[in-house]
């Protein structure tokens, strides 16, 4: 007999911080109560660590016993992070769970397989069911000398999972690899799969085809980086080959609840995913990567391709050395405010020849392609190469480039048109923050340059509304100017509105006649 689990609290909270709108729970539990789902895993119980983690990551009593009472007939489980726990935090952590929780499985690291070992036997002797989570399956035939200590698992284990945390496995693998195990041990075998390469449901089939008894899905695959197999779709195809009992109207609700987070978290698998799971690679930088808006695709392929390689950085660049060139710089933003004022911007920069302009981004760059002053643009990773794109005539761009400091994280890729006209700064100094903060490579390269004003336009801040990606940049530009203001013989204002804090705003026009 085949199990589901369905994880989405648990794995879909890497995206909302382990915290979900109480509709939408009341929603799943229902849903879940009238699915032929047999197991339910809710979340984490964890020891107290650093940072905001919801609800739905520490899974406090008062959740359990709200969660069964919501789905009385479901197996409930919660899963431990064996990173951050030992047998000593077991009796805490879980003998509050007994009325609840029937199954407790462990996230484990190959390399940590036998040390997890102490934390099954802790767990197992509450009277819970227990599950491994062995990560990192992709590696497994290459790395498999953890294999051999599966010999006995049986008395210590009631389920052993094969998980495709990198998403990279195909379905020949995943037959090579349960057989693998199967050789070693009697244990019930599970399957969790990610989607990178769009293969989670056919390596879900092929594990069940195998001899796996329980495998994973989440609604709509909502799960860490490209996510994992939809739930609905391992129910759809169940109900149309194997006769399963579905209600798909049950199922619809959810489904729709679901799709609206998507859209606002853009879980599924993209060009980075892919790659990442081709080569194995760690899924949780890229999430971070593609979340933040920052970095374009190009870039991101980039920098993995950096890390399959081995490689800090691909290319070291001249160093923008410090001198004092102009004694004025006016940075530009992405904001709005550059729109509505391009035209007194360009007025105040004819009135000086020791002003200097200087881009955080490509955004607004063709605005001043005929203005006489000199200009720096902050570049980093393959935005060379859109900038070429984003030129509306084929005028190259006759200003210098500005890199990061080397090494760069995302790697280095500039057109040959720009690399007689691009430099890296030596050290960001002033702050912290961020290496590679556009807003934070701007005012170095100002202050490179020997400017004693930095005019800031364009930096209009966030409205209340911002979304979590949003309100993290605004936290991060924010502390890059708290540390801009705190630079001694440097006078830094706003020539535009401004919601960012503790900038003095003076209009641009008080300097125009």
């Amino acid at each position: 007999m085949l199990s589901i689990l369905d994880c989405t609290l648990r794995d879909g909270g890497y995206y909302t911080n382990w915290d979900f709108d109480e509709k939408l729970v009341n929603d799943y539990c229902r849903t879940m109560e009238l699915s032929p789902i047999d197991y339910v895993e809710i979340g984490y119980r964890s020891i107290p660590l650093n940072g905001y983690l919801g609800r739905f990551f520490y899974c406090p009593v008062f959740v359990l016993q709200d969660l069964k009472k919501r789905m009385p007939s479901k197996k409930l489980a919660v899963i431990l992070n064996e990173k951050d726990i030992r047998p000593k935090d077991v009796p805490n952590l879980l003998t509050p769970c007994m009325t609840y929780i029937d199954l407790v499985r462990i996230a484990v690291a190959p390399i940590n397989f036998k040390r997890a070992l102490l934390l099954a036997r802790s767990v197992k002797s509450l009277g819970f069911k227990v599950a491994f989570n062995v990560m990192y399956m992709s590696t497994w035939k290459e790395h498999k000398d953890f294999l051999d200590l599966l010999k006995g698992l049986e008395n210590e284990i009631d389920y052993f999972y094969m998980v495709d945390s990198y998403g990279g496995v195909f379905p020949e693998d995943v037959k090579e690899i349960v057989n693998m195990v199967k050789a070693r041990t009697t244990v019930s075998l599970g399957f969790h799969g990610h989607n990178n390469l769009e293969m989670a449901l056919a390596n879900t089939l092929t594990a069940i085809r195998s001899g796996c008894s329980i495998v994973d899905a989440t609604i709509t695959g909502m799960g860490r980086g490209a996510g994992n197999l939809r739930t609905e779709l391992l129910l759809a195809y169940l109900e149309s080959r194997e006769k399963l009992t579905l209600d798909y109207n049950n199922l619809s609700t959810i489904v729709a609840g679901f799709e609206t987070l998507r859209a606002k978290y853009n879980w599924g698998t993209n060009l980075p995913y892919m790659f990442s799971g081709a080569n194995s690679l760690p899924q949780k930088q890229v999430m971070e990567w593609v979340g933040m808006n920052r970095y374009s695709l190009d870039t991101i392929i980039n920098a993995l391709s950096n890390q399959k390689q081995e490689v800090n950085d691909n290319l070291k660049l001249p160093i923008l050395k410090k001198e004092s060139k102009f004694k004025e710089a006016i940075l530009i933003g992405g904001g709005g405010s550059v729109d509505t004022n391009e035209k007194g911007i360009s007025k105040l920069l004819e009135k000086s020849n020791t002003t200097c302009l200087i881009h955080s981004g490509l955004k607004h760059i063709t605005k001043f392609r005929t203005t006489g002053a000199t200009q720096y643009l902050v570049l980093s990773g393959f935005e060379g190469n859109r900038l070429l794109v984003s030129n509306e005539s084929e005028e190259e761009f006759k200003g210098v480039c500005v890199f990061p400091p080397f090494p760069r994280k995302m790697g280095t890729i500039i057109p040959q048109q720009l690399k007689s006209s691009s430099f890296e700064l030596e050290d960001i100094e002033f702050t912290t923050a961020s290496s590679d903060s556009p807003l934070a490579i701007g005012v170095q390269t100002a202050v490179n340059l020997g400017a004693e004003k930095i005019y800031l336009a364009g930096f209009d801040g966030y409205d209340a509304t911002i979304d979590r990606i949003q309100f993290v940049l605004a936290q991060e530009n924010q502390e890059i100017i708290n540390d801009a203001m705190n630079m001694k013989q440097i006078e830094i204002t706003s020539l535009t509105p401004t919601k960012y804090k503790g900038i003095p705003i003076v209009s641009l026009y008080r300097y125009l006649s």
